[in-house]
This record gives C-alpha cells, structure tokens and sequence, in this order.
C-alpha cells in the first residue's frame, strides 16, 4: 500500500511540478460552480418536484414559453408563435426548427407525446399534473402542436412543463421508477447533463446547439452541501463561486469579504402559517386530528391579530424582509399583489385578539389557559416545524410568547421533511404548520393549491394541498379568473381570492423573504437576473441568469477554470494532497430541512 501511495502521488507531483508542454498550454474550461442546500430528488422531469430540480430542469430543457428576462411576461421558446380561437378553447403553436442535443430535429410530436404521456400515464402526472388536467387533446402536425381545451385557461402561456424528446422518453418502461440517470442526457435547452453523484453534484456541459446560442461557459456544477453553513465556507474559500436562497444569519456571514457580491432584492416566495381549520378528504370526510377550536374563524382571526409581523421581519429575519399584510402573492409580481388597508388590515394587537376571544366564550381558565366555550378542550395548539431550522425555531419562540398573552399554549412539533409533508399535506395530523412557496410568474399554481381538489383522497392519493381549504367563493373566484383572458380583470380577480385567503384565514401570511445570495466577483464576471432590473439569480423562474452569466479569466477578462469534480484524490504524501487530471473538487454531501416547492 505504501508502494502504490509513493507511486501516486510522484505522478500527482510530476503533474504539479510540470507535465508536457502541450497539456499546459491546452485551453483551460469555462467552469462555475454553484452551490445548493437542497440536493435533486429526481433527474426525471416527470417527477422530480424540489426548487433544485426545477431550476436545473430549466436550465436543460426547452419549454413552449419562458418568463420574458425583462417583465416577465410569456415570451416565445420552443414555441416562436401561437394562436388562439376566438372562444378561447382551441391554442395552436408554431415549434420553431430547433435540434436536440443529439441532432435530432425538434418537432411539435415532442411536445404532443410530452403532454399526452402526462395525460395518460399517472407517474407522469407527478411533478406537473395539473398543468394538463384541463386538456381535451393534444395533437401534432409537422411543427403545429394544437391544444384542444375543456374550458378557458388564461394560463396557457405559463405552462410549466419541459418539452421532452419522443424518441428518447417513448422507450422508458414504467415513468414512475424511471430517474433518467442516462448520460449524456438529450437536451434543447442551454446546458447537457452529463453526470450526476446523488446527494452531491450535477454536471451539466454547455449546449453547442442551443437556439439561442452557446452559452458563454463550457460547464456548470451544481453541488450539494449538507447545511448553509457548510455552503458559506465553500463560496469564501472558493469552492463554490454561487449560492442561492441564504437564510439572513447565513447572508449575513458574508459581510466583509471584498471577493463576494451580496445579492438582496425582493424574493418570490411567501412564508406563511397554515392553519388546520377542519381538513377534509376530497369527498368531504373530516380527516386527521386538527384542535376544534380552529374551525372558528374568530380565533383563527385572533391568532392573526396576536403577531407581531414587523418584529419577526426585524428580528427573525434580520430586516430582510417585508412584513405580509395580505396577498400570499409577493409584491415583486405587481399585477397580482394584493395588500390591506384601512379597517381590513389586520394589525398587531393582542387586546383586540382577546376581546375576540372573550366575545366568541373561550374563557380564562385558573392556570391562564383558555377553553372551548363548552369547556371541553383547552386551547393547546402544536405548531410543526422543520428540524434543524433555526429561523423556524426561532419563529417558534415568538408565537409562543405572544400566543400566551392570548391564554393559547403553543407547543413545538419537529418534523423531518417527509414526515412534514405528510402530515401538512395528506394525514392532517398537525394544529399549525410553517408553510410557504415559491410563486411563479403567474400565480395560478399556487393559488391552486388551496382549491377542494387539491385535497387527498380518503386513501391518501392525489391531493397537492397547502391548506385543506375548500370554499365555494374562493372556487366560484377560481373559476372566473381561469376564463377571463383580458389580464387586469383577471388580476382583479386573483385579488379578490388573496383577499378570501386573508380574511378567512386558512393560511396566515407572515412575511416575503428578501432573495438572499452571494457570489464570488472573482469568478463570475456577469449575470443577468430575472427579471433583470432588481431580480433573482438562482431559484428565479427561468434560465436566463445562468444562460447570461460569464466567468473571469486569470487576466480579469474572460473564464479560465479547468476545475472538474471528476477527478479522484489518489493519496496524501507528505501532507500534501495530490490530485490526479484537471483535479478533484470535494462534493458536499447534503441533507435537506426543508423542501422547497413551486
């Protein structure tokens, strides 16, 4: 052992001290490298459901549109046209000559069985089921792909499901097991996957036949670190030239350092409470073991009365944030925020809360601990947590205290991220929860998620819910919207459905963290974000920053970077570790908290 470790590292020494001539003189790859807290849950598009996924799904596939980079509006991609029926219910695009990675051309029968299998195939219903459910048919003809619906959808231009490859996907067996750990991976979008570690890095090489053009870098890794922390100390060794979606204390830790960037701007997500208020299957079955007492909406209205949203935005998040009076909708999408005023904002204050409290017979017991007004039940609600979440512990500590004032108790419930999902979303089994999501361009995704139908089955399947809601207003609203393809009046209407959300309070808004990264100004010489004046780098919606972005070379001008995370550590000598090839970077290994959705 002794031999081989002597023998390897003298050739990882001969390669340090100088190898041939025309190996040192060849080009050195364009590479950045960019960090995630959130590791790929699947390669396949069908199924694959966390923030990290999508994004990089972007980034490899090609969709009928995109967010424009500028106001996000629906901009032209494999699409290049499209029309509409006068009733709405017929949308015919034009797929623009465009080729695969592979060389094959690309054609509207790609598009037709990509949302065909989805129709059909429930595995294949995973990531994006909804996005098909109103389709009558799909067909194709040379590169027409006409889109039959069942009623108007206003959202047809923000669908979000990748086009994939017929030629390619038609042989894969069973979907729902499939993980498309095929490489390199047949793409029309800006980058190739062309390996992928699970739980530690992807690779993705630029697309040379990518519509638009060859991206300006050669290759992009994205690698999977264990914990933010983990990640800060990669980006300032350098490690990582990118990190994405930091928790304030994290993007706080990067003060200082002249070779970091630090990114804040408005983010695209809401963090809100979800409230068990009596949840039900899809059939109408009450299900799990929520507190009756948050069936009222009167305390439902007291608890929101009883937080202090300007102090958790203060001293949960550092500031970097803005308080939610209204919309679960952020602000950075101006046409469908939704904010409060006057008598229907609802303010921090903790005597009106328990005059609510005290009109609606939930009495004061001997030891501070109010009742149902029968006397039944005491007020004790558990609030579910991720583990190992710091700023949900912390959240924690401040409902607790100001819920007291209320004579409500509120204990601690720490749940892994499966087991939270489970319990949030199918079993029902929790009081109140830490929610949020990330919102797209158009909100109608995440508005669903509080429709009847988005409830589990009596067995548990399906669903999708953020909230258990099911209200006749809120679907007539739904519905109304879905239809109306003139924008502002159909913004009108999301209003109205962010304002139902808000006084009926199934979910309580808190706060819209800021958009929080940092990268190295040392290694990426430009990035454009979307949108691009005041936008979002990683987690944005769409692959624009990560089309647009350029590295810095060893003279400050272009990339230079032959950095690969292909490479082996060989052995030690000396103390000195000795890498082999283009050399190895030490893939992090990562463990989620929490599971980003969109």
């Amino acid at each position: 052992m002794r031999k081989l470790l002597a023998s390897l590292a003298a050739a990882g020494l001969l390669i340090l001290a100088g190898a041939p001539a025309q190996a040192a003189e060849a080009p050195a790859s364009k590479v950045i490298r960019v960090g995630a807290t959130q590791a790929m849950d699947s390669m396949n598009p069908f199924l694959a459901v966390r923030l990290v996924s999508s994004s990089i799904h972007r980034w490899m596939y090609g969709f009928l549109t995109v967010p424009d980079p500028k106001t996000l509006q629906p901009s032209a991609d494999l699409a290049e046209s499209w029309t509409t029926s006068p009733d709405g219910l017929t949308w015919t695009f034009k797929i623009r000559q465009a080729k695969w990675s592979d060389g094959q051309p690309i054609t509207a029968e790609d598009a037709a069985w990509t949302f065909n299998k989805m129709i059909t195939d429930d595995g294949a219903k995973t990531a994006n089921g909804p996005a098909v459910e109103n389709f009558a048919s799909v067909t194709a003809s040379g590169q027409d792909l006409t889109i039959k619906l069942k009623a108007p959808q206003a959202s047809m231009l923000d669908n979000p499901v990748p086009i994939m490859p017929k030629h390619v996907w038609e042989k894969v067996g069973d979907i729902a097991k499939y993980e498309a750990e095929a490489y390199p991976a047949v793409t029309s979008g800006p980058y190739i996957a062309v390996e992928h570690k699970k739980d530690q890095y992807v690779k993705l090489k630029a697309n040379p036949d990518y519509w638009r053009g060859r991206p300006k870098i050669d290759e992009l890794q994205v690698i999977f670190y264990d914990n933010p922390a983990a990640a800060i100390v990669g980006l300032k060794k350098g490690d990582i030239d990118l990190i994405g979606r930091l928790a304030p204390p994290d993007f706080d830790a990067l003060k200082g350092d002249d070779n970091i960037v630090q990114w804040n701007q408005q983010g695209r997500r809401a963090t809100y409470l979800q409230i068990n208020h009596g949840a039900t299957t899809s059939d109408n079955k009450p299900i799990g073991d929520g507190h009756p007492a948050l069936k009222d909406p009167r305390v439902r209205q007291a608890l929101h009365y009883a937080i202090d949203k300007q102090k958790l935005v203060d001293e949960v998040q550092n500031g970097l944030a803005k308080p939610a009076d209204g919309s679960i909708v952020p602000p950075m999408y101006k046409d469908f925020f939704w904010e409060a005023s006057g008598d229907q904002k609802v303010g921090f204050d903790v005597a009106r809360a328990n005059k609510i409290l005290d009109d609606a017979g939930y009495k004061l017991g001997a030891d501070g601990i109010r009742t149902m007004p029968d006397g039944s039940k005491k007020l004790t609600f558990r609030f579910s947590i991720h583990t190992d979440a710091p700023i949900e512990e912390k959240l924690a500590e401040y409902l607790t205290g100001w819920f007291k004032e209320l004579g409500i108790t509120l204990t601690t419930k720490r749940l892994d991220s499966s087991k939270f999902t489970e319990e949030t979303g199918t079993t029902a089994l929790f009081d109140i929860a830490i929610s949020g999501w990330s919102v797209n361009p158009d909100p109608e995704e995440v508005l669903a998620t509080h429709l009847c139908s988005r409830r589990p089955t009596a067995s548990g399947e399906g669903g999708g819910t953020e909230s258990f809601y099911c209200d006749p207003q809120y679907e007539a609203l739904y519905q109304q919207q879905l239809k109306e393809l003139d924008r502002p009046k159909r913004a009108d209407l999301i209003k109205k459905m962010t304002e139902r959300l808000y006084t009926d309070a199934p979910v309580i808004a808190l706060y819209y963290p800021n958009d929080l990264e940092g990268y190295r100004k040392d290694r990426i010489a430009s990035i454009k974000p979307i949108p691009e004046e005041n936008g979002i780098l990683y987690g944005g919606s769409g692959y624009w920053p990560f089309y647009t972005l350029e590295a810095v070379s060893e003279d400050g001008t272009a990339a230079a970077d032959s950095g690969s995370n292909t490479g082996v550590i060989v052995g030690v000598a000396g103390g000195v570790v000795v890498l082999l090839a283009a050399g190895l970077f030490l893939a992090r290994r990562r463990k989620g908290v929490v599971d980003d959705r969109e």
